[in-house]
Formats: C-alpha cells, structure tokens, sequence
C-alpha cells in the first residue's frame, strides 16, 4: 500500500494537481467577474480579453527586450496562435447567449479528445491504458454535476440552444488546437517568448475585431467604481492564468490542464455555499470527488514514461527550433539521447581506423618492432 500512495503521490504529480486547482480557482474567478457584467448589462468578450493580451505584451514583452536573445520560434506561428486564442474566447463567451450553463459545461468537454487526438498526432505524446482511465473518471464526476440537482436551475433552453451548442463545440476545439500550440512551443522554444507575444498580437487582433463587433457597445457603457472592477479584475485574473498555464503545460501537458478545469464550476459552487450559504445536492461532493480521483490516476508517474526518452519528443522539437535558428552545423557534435552518450559526425568518423584496420595497424607496429615488416 505505501508503494502504491509512493507510486501516485510523486512530486510532479502533487505540484501538477496543485497548479491544476490554482488555475481553476482563477478561472472561476473570472466566470464570477463575467457574471457581474453580463448583470450590468455589459456584454463586450473581446473587450474583455483584450487588456489581458496588452499586459502579457508589455510585462513578457519588457523582459525579451531586457534579455536580447534571438527568436527561436517563427513570428508567424505566433500570429496564428493569438488569432485561435482570440477567437477560441470570443466564441465561448458568446454561447452564453443562445444556450444553457448545462449544456456549455457538457460540451465543453469536447476539448478533451481533441487535446488527446492532437497530441497524440502531433506532440506525438503516448498515452497508457491508466491515462484514459483517468480522464474517463474526471468525465463522469463532471457528468454527474450536470444532472444532479446543482444546476437544476438551469436547465432551461437558451434563446437558441442549437447555435449555442454549435458556437461552444468551436469554441472547444478552438481551445484544444490552442493549449496544444502552446505545449509545442513552451517545451520546443520559450515561455517568455510565447507570452510576449502571444500578447502582443493577441491585442491587435482583439483591437481590429472590437472595432468591428463591439464599438458601439462600448460606447453604450456607463463607466463606473461598479462596472471597472469586475473589468479589469477580469483582465487581471486572465493574465495569471495566462501566466501559470505554460508552467503546467510543461509539467504534465494540455490534457492535464483541461482535466484540470474541469471543477472550475466545482469551486464556484463551493464559493457560493460559503459566501451566500446555499445548498447543494450530496451529488456535488460524489462528483467533486470523483474528479479529484481522476486527476490523481491520470497525472500518477508513470516509470516507464519517466525513464525512457526517446528523440520524438521535446529533444526533437527543441532540435526543429535550432534547426530553423541556423544554428545547426554538419560537423558539430551530436549527443545521444542517453546522457553521457556522444556520437560523431560523418567527417571525424572517417578518421577513426576501423576494426581491421587497427587490427592490421596494431599487427604493423609488432613487425616494426622485430625489424620485420610485411606490407
């Protein structure tokens, strides 16, 4: 049984499920905030995200000027991932509209698998039997919320629940093409390059679709002590999580962090009980507990993954990034995957006599050493 606990409970799984629940707690932070507005009659999502983008480009943006060290990811896989981030939140938000929280949570799980399957094709992540069985657990806890009598309020159909539903699955997507990019480029290139600017063209693609979709909102809104904290406690909330979620990605990857969130709206409830003291169905804890579970089985150590390294992970990406950099060389050094382990290049192998040749060389010596020597 202590081995068992051992096995589980290893220092990169205890930090994992702790950064996990961090950003959970902030995420919900942020759903209460966009709760307050949508109250207050302001609905302006892109607005909303786009002072997060401002400050991850100029605080990550200030720090790549102070450090001047090369790119080591193309500008242009930026571009591309600042316009799925961008679009990935304008569309969750906007579900909101046409569909119920019921459905926006259950859908939102088709992350998930597409996290799975993009990984799996692209990262080239392996994934044990344990894995599935940890997300298959999270799932159900995160199921059992939904029909217990926790949201039973808020069952009832949007305005438009079929665009709503459509909305929220491209929404999902969206984000798991995102977290994917981003586990690719915090493993392969930097983590403050990606803020930098993830930030920086995060905010000019939000400034040129806010000034399409939402000028005339904002200028219907009434600013006041009441309407600018939730908004920038938002933004606020946003760039810490913006922040914490390249160190989890690095850590145990995308699928951890979306198996992660899922008890966001499980921390939500907590916080209602105890700030506005309402009752919730036993279901809930099953549920909660049911998660935590999953979590731990998923994020377990795995020996066999920690103790093999092969090429086709981060050492390759890295290698892909040095590569586009020209700072690779035909007769450098190659390092093998084992530490330790040096192989060389083609050139200097030419010059290392081979087993004959020093066997025949050695054999040389031996004549020349008796006066005899025979060609």
């Amino acid at each position: 049984m202590a081995d068992f606990i051992k096995e589980f409970f290893t220092k990169k799984t205890v930090v994992a499920i702790g950064l996990g629940q961090l950003l959970s707690l902030v995420i919900t932070s942020t759903g209460f905030s966009s709760s307050e507005l949508a109250r207050k009659g302001i609905n302006a999502p892109t607005s909303q995200s786009f002072l997060n983008y401002v400050l991850l480009g100029v605080i990550y943006g200030g720090v790549m000027i102070y450090r001047r060290k090369p790119l080591k990811a193309k500008w242009y896989y930026y571009v591309l991932l600042a316009v799925v981030d961008v679009e990935a939140n304008f569309l969750v938000v906007k579900s909101y509209q046409y569909t119920s929280i019921t459905s926006v949570m259950l859908l939102d799980c088709w992350s998930i698998p597409c996290v799975i399957l993009l990984t799996w094709l692209f990262l080239k992540t392996k994934y044990q039997y344990r894995k599935f069985v940890g997300v298959a657990i999270c799932v159900a806890g995160l199921v059992l919320v939904i029909f217990s009598d926790v949201h039973s309020a808020d069952r009832a159909h949007g305005s438009n629940p079929i665009k709503g539903d459509i909305l929220i699955i491209a929404g999902a997507t969206l984000y798991a093409v995102s977290n994917v990019s981003e586990e690719f480029l915090v493993k392969s290139a930097d983590r403050v390059e990606l803020m930098a600017f993830l930030g920086f063209f995060g905010a000019i693609v939000s400034a040129c679709q806010i000034s399409i979709l939402e000028r005339d909102e904002l200028k219907s809104i009434h600013w006041s002590a009441g309407a600018a904290l939730p908004f920038f406690g938002f933004s606020v909330a946003m760039f810490f999580f913006y922040s914490l979620v390249p160190v989890l990605l690095k850590i145990s990857g995308s699928t951890m962090l979306n198996l992660s969130l899922l008890t966001s709206d499980m921390w939500a409830v907590l916080i209602r009980i105890f700030a506005y003291h309402e009752k919730v169905d036993w279901m809930y804890f099953v549920a909660f507990a049911g998660v935590a579970v999953g979590l731990v089985v998923y994020s377990g150590s795995d020996k066999e993954e920690d103790g093999i390294r092969t090429e086709t992970g981060d050492e390759q990406q890295s290698k892909h990034f040095d590569e586009e950099a020209g700072s690779g060389s035909s007769s450098r050094t190659v390092y093998n995957s084992r530490p330790g382990v040096t192989s060389t290049s083609a050139s200097e192998k030419d010059k290392i006599p081979r087993g004959k040749d020093m066997a025949r060389e050695t054999q040389g010596n031996k004549f020349r050493h008796l006066g005899v020597y025979k060609g």
